[in-house]
């Protein structure tokens, strides 16, 4: 039995996000081949070109914990139709300098929860179209958009809805095939 590492990372910075919630939903319900290991990226200053030269020690660290992961999982909420810039930003420093693309390859899955019943569907295909420049290979189905209502969720991520937690086991038993079937056909870089 091969054991993979995932790196996620959570699109909001808030202590307390839905989307947060919800990684830990998910990480409950992985299949144990699957390990992770979460990708911090509230204290990244803004990616500038400048810095391309000489990274700072917060890109690297970036850089590094993605280098470290068979696979990234992205839980994202929606910011005005798009992803927030905190991700946006994350994703630019992993991205550069160029030629040192840290996603070419790097098998990824895209999540969300939002309040509204689309839940988070324009801001995952942002994401996707940036995900798609980056060379990562994406899981394109099942898509993962939960609309998060009161209760769905304990603080933990304990999954209080059967067929909500039938979803997001299936969700990640498919990524899991997914992250085995790119890994044997592209070499990690």
């Amino acid at each position: 039995m091969t054991t993979y590492k995932v790196g996620y990372f959570v699109g909001s910075l808030s202590k307390d996000s839905i989307n947060r919630i919800l990684s830990r939903a998910l990480l409950r319900v992985a299949p144990p081949e699957l390990e992770f290991q979460e990708i911090p990226i509230k204290d990244l200053p803004l990616y500038n070109h400048d810095f391309d030269a000489d990274y700072p020690p917060e890109g690297r660290a970036l850089k590094d914990a993605i280098a470290a992961v068979d696979a990234v999982l992205f839980v994202t909420p929606e910011y005005n139709r798009s992803i927030p810039g905190g991700l946006k930003n994350a994703i630019d420093w992993a991205s550069r300098p160029w030629g040192t693309n840290s996603f070419t390859h790097k098998p990824s899955a895209v999540i969300g929860a939002s309040p509204g019943k689309i839940g988070t569907a324009v801001a995952q295909q942002s994401l996707r179209s940036v995900l798609s420049f980056c060379n990562s290979p994406q899981m394109n189905a099942p898509e993962g958009y939960i609309q998060f209502v009161p209760g769905l969720f304990t603080p933990d991520g304990e999954v209080t809805d059967p067929t909500t937690q039938q979803f997001l086991t299936d969700f990640m038993a498919d990524f899991k095939t997914f992250i085995e079937r790119v890994t044997t056909v592209l070499p990690q870089r």
